[in-house]
């Protein structure tokens, strides 16, 4: 498995009928990309009372599938992580890679965060909410073409390992990633097409 971070390139730009704005970046030629059959990757980013996040990929190769794991990034600002807790994951198998990617199942109904974590969820298709007492509010993390939720957070020892990561900053942070990961990935026929589509919004407690 191989894994890429590239830059992508704004394509275009436009405004949407609620006064939003939506801005579209393609993944451009680069020498990573040899190593995969030929595709195309776009990201659409809808940004309005609420903020939506596309990811399509297409497979233009004529006799090559493509399989690959993709995930949005999404790190989420919190005021306190002791007075978080994430909704949504109750009875879900996780990779725990603190474990060597161990095999448990979630048995609480609300996440909270004590010490570093990095779990895979799987088969996790339904929304999640990060409950934060201290900010007063919940964030919601709908999403479709995902089947895998990541949680993360580096808690003290990795975050004072990380340059560009302060000490402190895994206390005001926590990351839910919405993607297809491991036995989740996707298998794109020639031709075809897969959209992973994110939308966050925030409402009082």
């Amino acid at each position: 498995r191989i894994r890429a971070h590239v830059a992508v390139g704004l394509h275009e730009t436009s405004t949407v009928p609620d006064g939003g704005v939506n801005l579209r970046f393609s993944l451009p030629n680069s020498p990573q990309r040899g190593v995969w059959p030929p595709f195309i990757a776009n990201y659409v980013v809808t940004v309005a009372d609420t903020l939506a996040l596309e990811l399509i990929v297409t497979n233009t190769s004529v006799d090559q599938p493509f399989n690959f794991e993709n995930c949005l990034h999404t790190y989420f600002t919190v005021g306190d992580i002791t007075a978080v807790s994430i909704a949504g994951l109750q009875d879900l198998s996780y990779l725990d890679k603190l474990e060597n990617f161990a095999s448990k199942t979630e048995r609480t109904n609300a996440l909270t965060i004590a010490s570093e974590v990095d779990r895979v969820y799987l088969d996790a298709i339904g929304s999640v909410e990060i409950l934060d007492s201290s900010l007063g509010r919940k964030i919601r993390v709908e999403k479709s073409g995902s089947a895998s939720t990541v949680v993360w957070n580096p808690w003290i020892a990795k975050a004072q390992q990380m340059p560009d990561f302060g000490n402190e900053e895994y206390r005001q942070m926590v990351c839910v990633e919405s993607g297809n990961v491991a036995k989740n990935r996707v298998s794109l026929a020639p031709g075809k097409t897969a959209v992973l589509r994110v939308k966050l919004s925030s409402a009082p407690l």
